[in-house]
């Protein structure tokens, strides 16, 4: 026994060293190796009789029983898919693209085909084929017709199952070994080969080869084989397709049809002989020779494209997959929940909605170019739920072909330093949409709609008291223009209105710019590329919070304003509808953590508010149709950037159109008094002439005609009423103002 086992090391060793097949001593070696395979294959109870009674065979059984015998079959590797609202597929995640398929769900012909040409007495032997590994150990000993395979399926399995137990673990080692050709790993082979026919049946163990198999050109399984190179699926393959993908096997890298058609026809004839063979006799030999006649037809080869890269919306899917690696769920390290993406056939049900996210995307492509050196988005919010209805931008392919207008930028998230790295840029400065966070602060103060200032056009609040998170401070020399052309004494809603610069520096001053702040990130509001505590750390510590001036994004801004829609009760930004594991098992997705963080009454004095903006500065984005809705503009310094923010109960929608700082285009010749803007620009690319306005560019051209589309067909429902909003005078019967200009 002990000599046996010897042998088998020694001979294991030399394999790993000097024998190269071929030369006289690995012949020598291999001949020794027919005698010791000769012996296993008595052992494993395949020729009974007195040989196998005999004291070789008795010792060779032993040391077969010393050896491990449970073999590690994983469940497959299997792509997962993301699905929008509507059932269709926007993209999938895999490592191995594979689809598992039951037997009864792969064609008959296919079944056989396989059967055929790697192991035709497949369901007459048991784990091994004594007379073809004989055959196969006699050649490859005596070097004569080369080397020569004698694996049965059974054995082409086990191996695979191991490859693929070893990736799952991210065993780079075992890997290796488990394709070492070496007889310490055959041996082992046929051990977990034998166990296995005893354990499973030979139906049980060919569907799990025709699934784990590669068949090339990336396609795993026979159901993506059967897709990527014929458009069709396992249960409808023909004759000659079955034929052709079974001779993909032995050699899938150097076979498959896509990059070499003729050694795949050739090697598909192959196959059609052996199974109009007479010891095999599937198919008649006039039917071999019909199938022989039909050429590969490389347009019926399908794409499979693997992650969010040239899918209809990559940067949705992005978003989506950026979501699924926060989740614990899927493995402890995001490394670990990429890996169960990659592998774990999860079905990733979203909310994305194609015809809204199509309008949104319509909407700035009808102005913006992805070429023009701007970046435009659009985001949508379903106030109540966090439900994300459209995330658009004017760069909407993925890529890094700059001059064609692609990026790897989603311009509506935050970036790596805002804590949650959602694939976002630097971020933009939202101007008096900030407007709306102090009127909900002073609200919730308790300060008055009626409240009233002088609003002078130009003040210096130099030396006045504003208060930050820290305690009060006296602000420095700060002096504030309008832009509007209004001023004056004027109360929250006319303020609000004609968006009055100096009026918002006085309420921030008395609601106080901490409260602002903090309003301002309980509502959800995010900064883009920088840490959230800086809100309250840094940002409070500036007279001009209220106008603007953080970086933050668009989803965010959205999101904030959907909590004034839902009467004061915020919602994360949810994409995730559902997400199942192969078994069908749900796993849980992060939620909406719907909560109410202002009062209804509060919210609903601020959507009063807001509504009056849709006669003041925002009038030229006012959604068609006469349905209840609220809205802020946002204009920064030297009109770099001009935003629109609008409500109604049913949805949250936010526009931008601001400068790419990185864009050549911006050099001195461009600039607008001395600096970039978009004021009174015609864009290179698109030809749109810009005016600088949060109203009209933002709002008119992009907010409106999104958004008209998205609440298509949805029922109209009223805003909330407060409960208290005290008589504001001349303000009661402020009219639409079809052709003001300027957005605050």
């Amino acid at each position: 026994m002990r000599q046996l086992l010897t042998r088998s090391r020694t001979l294991n060793a030399m394999s790993k060293s000097s024998l190269q097949a071929g030369s006289v001593v690995y012949r020598i070696a291999s001949f020794g190796l027919v005698s010791l395979f000769a012996g296993i294959l008595v052992a494993g109870l395949f020729i009974p009789g007195a040989l196998a009674a005999s004291a070789f065979s008795r010792n060779v059984a032993d040391a077969m029983e010393t050896l491990p015998a449970d073999l590690e079959i994983s469940a497959q590797s299997e792509r997962s898919r993301v699905i929008m609202a509507n059932g269709e597929e926007l993209a999938s995640f895999f490592e191995e693209n594979r689809v598992y398929r039951p037997l009864s769900e792969i064609s008959p012909v296919m079944q056989q085909a396989q059967v055929a040409i790697e192991d035709h007495r497949f369901f007459d032997h048991g784990a091994i084929d004594v007379k073809g590994t004989l055959r196969a150990l006699v050649r490859n000993s005596t070097g004569d017709g080369g080397t020569q395979g004698g694996s049965s399926i059974t054995q082409q399995f086990v191996k695979m199952a191991q490859v693929e137990a070893a990736k799952q673990r991210g065993d780079e080692e075992a890997i290796h070994e488990a394709q070492e050709k070496t007889v310490a790993r055959k041996v082992q082979e046929l051990r977990y080969a034998i166990a296995l026919e005893k354990k499973y049946d030979k139906k049980w163990i060919l569907e799990q080869y025709l699934n784990i198999a590669y068949y090339g050109d990336g396609a795993y399984g026979v159901q993506q084989a059967a897709w990527h190179y014929f458009g069709t699926h396992a249960d409808q393959l023909n004759v000659e397709q079955s034929a052709m993908l079974a001779g993909l096997v032995q050699n899938p890298a150097a076979t498959d049809p896509v990059h070499y058609p003729l050694i795949a026809v050739e090697r598909r004839n192959v196959v059609l002989d052996r199974m109009a063979s007479p010891d095999v006799g599937v198919i008649s030999p006039a039917e071999a020779e019909e199938a022989a006649k039909k050429p590969f037809d490389p347009a019926r080869v399908q794409p499979m494209p693997n992650g969010c890269v040239g899918t209809r919306y990559p940067f949705l899917c992005d978003y989506v997959r950026r979501e699924l690696l926060t989740m614990p769920e899927l493995g402890p390290t995001p490394e670990d929940r990429m890996n169960t993406v990659n592998r774990g056939g999860l079905r990733i049900e979203t909310e994305i909605d194609p015809k809204t996210q199509d309008a949104a995307e319509r909407a700035i492509a009808d102005r913006i170019s992805p070429r023009d050196p701007v970046i435009a988005t659009m985001s949508m919010i379903q106030p109540g739920t966090g439900l994300i209805v459209a995330l658009a931008q004017n760069r909407p392919e993925m890529g890094g072909d700059v001059g064609a207008g692609e990026t790897y930028y989603n311009y509506s998230v935050g970036g790596r330093l805002s804590g949650e790295d959602m694939g976002g840029a630097e971020g933009y400065q939202a101007g008096s949409t900030f407007k709306t966070f102090t009127v909900a602060a002073a609200l919730e103060q308790g300060i008055s709609p009626s409240k009233s200032y002088n609003a002078a056009d130009d003040m210096n609040f130099g030396g006045q008291t504003f208060e930050n998170c820290e305690g009060a401070f006296t602000a420095p020399d700060y002096k504030v223009s309008n832009s509007t052309g209004r001023n004056g004494n004027m109360n929250m809603k006319m303020a609000l209105a004609y968006s009055v610069n100096t009026y918002f520096i006085h309420l921030e001053r008395d609601a106080g710019i901490c409260n602002t702040a903090q309003m301002t990130q309980k509502l959800g509001v995010r900064l883009a590329n920088e840490p959230q505590e800086n809100f309250t750390k840094v940002h409070a510590n500036n007279p001009s919070f209220t106008l603007g001036t953080p970086e933050v994004t668009p989803l965010s801004m959205a999101e904030a304003y959907a909590t004034f829609a839902a009467r004061g009760k915020h919602c994360n930004p949810v994409i995730l509808k559902r997400v199942t594991n192969r078994a069908g098992d749900e796993v849980k997705v992060p939620g909406g953590k719907c909560e109410q963080v202002i009062s209804e009454e509060v919210a609903d004095q601020t959507n009063q508010l807001l509504q009056a903006v849709m006669n003041g500065t925002g009038s030229r984005a006012r959604i068609p149709g006469g349905m209840p809705q609220g809205g802020k503009t946002g204009t920064i310094d030297d009109n770099q950037a001009v935003w629109f923010t609008g409500i109604t109960p049913e949805m949250a929608g936010v526009s931008m159109i601001a400068i790419d700082k990185t864009h050549p285009y911006w050099g001195s010749e461009n600039w607008y008094r001395g600096k970039p803007s978009l004021k009174g620009i015609q864009l290179p690319d698109s030809g749109t002439y810009l005016e600088g306005s949060g109203s009209g560019d933002a709002g008119a051209w992009i907010y409106a005609p999104a958004m008209a589309a998205a609440l298509e067909g949805r029922p109209s429902t009223p805003f909330g009423k407060p409960a208290s909003m005290p008589g504001d005078g001349a303000m009661n019967s402020l009219e639409p103002q079809p052709t003001q200009r300027n957005g605050g």
